[in-house]
């Protein structure tokens, strides 16, 4: 049992860190997606189920200069409401300050309150002490909940936690999942390992496809990014997706995995086009013989072929990046092809991490995210867990 669910919370104030940073309408300021609020709704209700009762602090955009109407968190109290089976949920229309305070300090067991937005103050990104401390105050105990922000070293995030013992900081249960999931990935991975990395470009992904070249037995690449190695390997990508800035590192990064017996797996074919738009002309040829004008954008149905076949013999499987520009219609049997192999895989025994915005929009539009071990909720994070680095909203947990 985690420390979390082994704790009883009655009588306690827990302050928790969510991650709501959903997309709303532009207009109606509707939630088009709620991922990221369902997956915080287990560790609020076990707490106001032991009866104690919960503050929920969050970011939610970018705002540039204080408040801003479209980054209000009370767009959120709404549908928060639905998902907590009806429950009022109350609305502090700041953060910190006279009515946050006064609200939190009437609040009673099992109920809820949700602050505003975090980041209408600049002292949440630049870690401000001061900041977090009157955060701090609102809770007994201190939970981090928010694995999409793991990776930023905020106020409420990281700095907040050297205001709590430690027997009162807590990972929620999505955290928990989190770092589990990741950690057997990383850790504790069953061979054969494959890792299969899509996106655009090669820069965002070296440190990961360098550091999954100590554990991986497979590595597929995908996706834009494919054609920076193809072209190292004195391919005609045509007017594809290039680094040319990286081709050494392609020809390094293949070195380096032929010295360790990792296998990279490029695409053999690509379905290209004569521009970049839903409406393009489009053909499939080997995706070292793409014409002039023509660019790749998507994998092949060689290539998916291949992919799959390597997938199913997969014990352990990771997956951050879509094959193509699966938003467009015409170039998403690629990343389709590739769900159907990882579920497919899944459900034979395999376990499978599936991370990174556009994979996890992918899955979910598929209709496959209940077909994978476990889809992570946060893209920045889960890159830089698997590249390796401590992440700060971890670490202040733990220490």
């Amino acid at each position: 049992m985690s420390k979390f669910s082994n704790h009883n919370f009655a009588n306690q104030k827990a302050l928790i860190r969510v991650d709501f940073n959903v997309p709303l309408d532009k207009t109606t300021y509707a939630i088009t997606d709620d991922t990221r609020m369902k997956a915080a709704i287990p560790t609020i209700q076990k707490i106001l189920n032991d009866g104690g009762s919960v503050i929920l602090m969050s970011h939610l955009g970018r705002p540039k200069e204080g408040a801003e109407e479209k980054y209000s968190l009370k767009h959120l109290v709404k549908h928060l409401s639905e998902l907590l089976g009806g429950k009022t949920v109350f609305f502090a229309n700041d953060c910190i300050g006279e009515q946050a305070t006064l609200t939190a300090s009437m609040l009673k067991a099992g109920e809820v309150l949700l602050l505003e937005n975090l980041r209408f103050y600049k002292e949440e990104e630049k870690g401000d002490e001061t900041f977090a401390k009157k955060l701090s105050a609102f809770g007994d105990v201190w939970i981090n909940d928010a694995f999409g922000t793991a990776h930023r070293a905020h106020a409420s995030t990281a700095v907040i936690a050297k205001f709590y013992p430690k027997e009162k900081r807590f990972f929620g249960l999505l955290m928990e999942g989190e770092v589990n999931a990741a950690e057997q990935v990383l850790h504790k991975a069953q061979k054969p390992f494959t890792a299969i990395i899509g996106g655009a470009k090669v820069s965002d992904k070296i440190l990961i496809i360098e550091n999954l070249l100590e554990k991986a037995t497979d590595i597929i690449i995908g996706g834009g990014m494919a054609y920076t190695f193809i072209k190292a390997q004195g391919g005609n990508i045509g007017s594809s997706l290039c680094e040319d800035d990286r081709i050494q590192t392609a020809i390094e990064i293949v070195e380096k995995a032929k010295a360790k017996n990792v296998q990279i797996h490029l695409p053999e074919d690509s379905v290209i086009a004569d521009k970049f738009a839903a409406d393009a002309n489009t053909q499939i040829v080997q995706s070292n013989t793409i014409p002039d004008g023509w660019m790749g954008l998507d994998i092949g149905t060689k290539a998916a072929n291949s992919f799959s076949q390597v997938i199913k013999n997969s014990k352990t499987i990771l997956w951050n990046g879509p094959m193509g520009v699966f938003e467009m219609e015409k170039f998403q049997a690629g990343t389709k092809a590739i769900a159907i192999a990882v579920a497919e895989s899944t459900q034979t025994g395999a376990y499978s991490l599936v991370g990174g915005g556009d994979s996890v929009a992918a899955v979910n539009q598929f209709g496959f995210n209940n077909k994978v071990s476990y889809v992570s909720t946060g893209g920045g994070a889960m890159l830089e867990y698997f590249e390796g680095k401590t992440l700060p909203g971890i670490a202040a947990v733990n220490e």
